[in-house]
């Protein structure tokens, strides 16, 4: 599915997100404060749209996804980047040894893993001891009037957006179903926890429809 929306995806979600992705990115850099000399993974990358904005810093930045379609779209546009690298990879059987990143991040990806509290635990393994992850995923608005005027949102203006903005309007009916279906940020925050990173926090951002959660790994 994600290597058939790999084209137009970036622009799909902005359009979908009215322009609210670019503001989450920018968030999740500002949380991320990539610097050089870093080694950083973002996983469930995508196209690389993430990776690139990190790696403007001149941090070594590895993109790694379980889509080779997605891999290869952000081969195509970002591959001239010299700490640039993209990696196919499973996010709850990761090809990186222990300890090899200072902080680790994934945007909208791990809602999409089928063992999300595995692919956290990988997550803390491949960290060095007080490293950080970032997570950046869609949440619940704790507000009631607004939680409900974006279940409408997503319910019955997307699915018709979409049908006319994507290549794969079916793709965009299971992100509609897999939001609903995310835990909220204090469940999310609780596996983070689970998983055994410290310092768990987050903040709303766009009324709660996304959550930037941040944990550190044990020194």
């Amino acid at each position: 599915m994600f290597d058939q929306v790999a084209a137009r995806y970036d622009r799909t979600n902005t359009v979908l997100s009215v322009g609210n992705d670019q503001l989450w990115r920018a968030a999740m850099v500002r949380a991320v404060a990539p610097q050089r000399g870093q080694r950083i993974l973002d996983l469930a990358a995508g196209t690389g749209v993430s990776s690139a904005a990190l790696a403007k810093s001149g941090a070594d930045v590895v993109a790694a996804d379980f889509s080779p379609g997605m891999l290869a779209e952000g081969r195509r546009r970002h591959g001239h980047r010299h700490n640039l690298t993209f990696v196919e990879a499973d996010a709850t059987d990761l090809p990186f040894a222990d300890a090899g990143f200072d902080t680790v991040t994934m945007s909208f990806g791990l809602r999409n893993v089928n063992e999300p509290k595995k692919a956290l635990a990988e997550l803390l393994r491949v960290t060095r001891p007080g490293g950080r992850l970032v997570i950046c995923e869609f949440s619940t608005p704790p507000n009631p009037a607004f939680r409900g005027l974006y279940r409408f949102y997503n319910d019955r203006i997307l699915p018709l957006v979409a049908r006319t903005v994507s290549s794969n309007a079916d793709a965009y009916d299971y992100l509609n179903e897999s939001i609903q279906d995310w835990p909220d940020q204090q469940r999310l925050a609780a596996w983070i926890r689970e998983a055994g990173w410290t310092d768990v926090a987050h903040r709303n951002l766009s009324g709660g429809i996304v959550a930037l959660h941040r944990a550190t790994k044990p020194a």
